[in-house]
């Protein structure tokens, strides 16, 4: 037998259990105490969903994880409910997130080749930081544009002599992710604050959020569980700022796990949602999408009395 390499290469006991039906796993709901009124439509979402995926919102429910007993009167429509709550979470993470990313493009396309007069800042060099991260990012960046069926690329790649189209069209072409590492990398901070104050925010945070929302966006857009997840990266919190943000922000020492749930992740969405958006509906959508579950908003780090925080106003 093959032996497969890992980070832990010590193996100990052999994985013996064996696959079950969806009608099997519906049975084994039922005796751990699930009250499963429909057992047919239970097999179908398990069909769909996995039940390894589905096990992960079934842990609030239990009165012992080594037996895996449910409290008493749980259904499964609690648990399916705790699941369609963080798929829709998803998609709201995932539309806040877009419309940042749009927007911080816009900004650094605008204030690097106004700050440097050209329309190809991202070719100079000297205008960055750390000189491997800018090689490895203008490799990604050309390998994205020779690949990339936008017409508009094709257009100004056949037309130009320049090695890359300017920077306002390829800055449509990077990922959060990218532009994460672009935005940090910029040497002057005259450049990272010019873009940063255009969202009130001291540079050093917005690098420190993009990062972070950089992460969070890969696991939403993986279809992965964002309730009652813990991030190793955190986000850095701003010392100085809007007055409505600094009140609404969980200021905790780094050691507390609630700073790893999503709350502070919110609330900085939610405040540049206002500035990006010029309105409130996104924070709005949060808030009845949170009621409409009557999710326990502690799981993914809410403090008691949150919507009396300003951003929440």
């Amino acid at each position: 037998m093959t032996k497969m390499p890992g980070k832990n290469s010590k193996k100990t006991i052999p994985y013996t259990k064996l696959p079950t039906t969806f009608a099997d796993q519906v049975a084994l709901l039922e005796r751990r105490g699930l009250i499963v009124r429909d057992k047919a439509r239970a097999e179908f979402y398990l069909s769909q969903l996995n039940y390894y995926r589905v096990a992960a919102y079934c842990l609030p429910f239990e009165q012992d994880h080594a037996t895996h007993q449910f409290v008493t009167g749980t259904g499964f429509d609690d648990v399916l409910d705790l699941y369609v709550f963080d798929r829709e979470l998803r998609l709201l993470v995932l539309d806040a997130i877009e419309r940042i990313e749009v927007s911080l493009r816009t900004q650094m396309a605008y204030h690097l080749s106004h700050n440097h007069q050209t329309a190809h800042p991202h070719l100079r060099p000297e205008l960055f930081f750390n000189p491997l991260v800018y090689g490895s990012s203008i490799t990604k960046l050309a390998n994205d544009v020779r690949s990339s069926r936008e017409e508009f690329v094709k257009h100004l790649t056949v037309k130009y002599e320049e090695l890359l189209p300017p920077i306002w069209a390829v800055v449509e072409l990077m990922t959060m992710g990218q532009l994460s590492k672009w935005f940090a990398n910029i040497r002057s901070r005259a450049d990272r604050q010019a873009i940063s104050k255009v969202y009130g925010l001291d540079e050093k945070v917005m690098a420190s959020f993009c990062e972070h929302l950089s992460l969070v966006r890969n696991h939403a857009a993986h279809h992965a569980r964002l309730w009652n997840r813990d991030f190793t990266k955190t986000m850095m919190l701003p010392k100085k700022a809007a007055p409505e943000l600094l009140a609404s922000l969980l200021v905790l020492p780094d050691s507390d796990r609630r700073l790893r749930k999503l709350y502070n992740t919110f609330v900085m969405l939610s405040y540049l949602m206002a500035i990006v958006c010029g309105q409130t509906h996104w924070k709005d959508r949060l808030i009845a999408l949170l009621q409409n579950h009557h999710v326990d908003t502690s799981k993914i780090g809410f403090p008691t009395g949150w919507q009396s925080r300003p951003v929440w106003q």
